[in-house]
């Protein structure tokens, strides 16, 4: 199978129905040398990109359902981390080889995890690799200066993180665990993201670790964070360990995929008031004057290492 009919075969999805503005923006999708995107009246555009190595983004043998998904969603992450509305992904893809079965559950994966977000693959590229290999672009549309970005936490925010830290690298040392989903299937949180607008000063997604994280928000914005331990949320499955290695995987593990943000306490009022219910989300600090990360437990000083996911290790 040449490049065009691997193309033609597996990514050359129907376009979706959809009423979103930001679907109608593409002009010109797959098919050509470049696509054309025609930008919406007063949106500034957000472009976001990762690659994933089989061995090193994920083990071997997971299954190509599950590579597909992860390797829109981290990207779809990224978009939900700046408060943006995602529209559009390019991917480039090197294989050690073309088989159909494989191609057609990763493909599927990649497009199951776009369609609820009503995200089309409008361009990219196939080659052959000794690795495999992905690298996936998203794009996203966010109004002009509403983007939410590193450098807006202050003094007195509350730093808050969505669901629950520590699954995908539990599932990691653990395959076949009750978490594996949390590994294989991250949930990127662009609804979450999107409804921050104009409540969260500033914000990120949790890929290598929450503290190593967050540690980027108090960095852009000059400013330090308490982090309150007995305050993290942990799954069912994490709550059984010993108290400090629940910890050290909540802080340091990396792959969640949360958000972790900062507002004021008279915003998360206001956001907990406008949307009820809807999402998971646990406050578990405050930033403070000075820099760096400090921990407390039961209002006491607490030291734990604090080193996240390394990626030249």
């Amino acid at each position: 199978m040449n490049e065009f009919a691997l193309i033609q075969q597996y990514f050359k999805h129907a376009a979706l129905a959809t009423s979103n503005d930001s679907a109608s923006s593409v002009v010109l999708g797959i098919g050509d040398d470049a696509a054309l995107i025609q930008p919406p009246s007063g949106q500034q555009l957000v472009i976001t990109s990762d690659t994933l190595v089989a061995g090193r983004h994920f083990p071997q043998d997971t299954p190509a359902h599950a590579i597909g998904w992860k390797a829109a969603a981290v990207n779809l992450s990224d978009i939900a981390a700046m408060g943006a509305r995602p529209f559009a992904v390019l991917m480039a893809i090197s294989l050690p080889e073309v088989d159909p079965d494989w191609l057609a559950q990763f493909s599927r994966g990649f497009f199951d995890c776009c369609a609820p977000l009503q995200v089309q693959l409008i361009g990219g590229d196939t080659t052959k690799s000794a690795v495999l290999s992905i690298t996936v672009t998203a794009l996203g549309w966010v109004e002009q200066d509403r983007a939410i970005r590193r450098d807006g936490a202050r003094p007195g925010d509350l730093v808050v993180v969505s669901n629950t830290l520590g699954d995908a690298v539990y599932a990691l040392h653990h395959p076949g665990s009750e978490l594996q989903e949390r590994l294989d299937y991250p949930q990127p949180r662009n609804l979450l993201g999107m409804a921050l607008q104009g409540y969260a000063s500033s914000m990120l997604d949790v890929s290598d670790g929450l503290a190593q994280d967050l540690g980027h928000i108090l960095a852009a914005s000059q400013v330090g964070a308490q982090l309150h331990l007995e305050n993290l949320p942990l799954s069912s499955t994490l709550q059984q360990l010993p108290r400090q290695q629940a910890w050290q995987l909540a802080l340091t593990g990396g792959d969640d995929y949360e958000l972790c943000f900062t507002l004021s306490p008279e915003h998360f009022d206001a956001f907990c008031q406008q949307f009820a219910g809807q999402f998971q989300v646990q406050v578990i600090g405050q930033i403070i004057q000075g820099s760096g990360l400090t921990l407390q437990y039961q209002q006491q000083p607490y030291e734990m290492n604090l080193q996240g996911y390394q990626h030249f290790d």
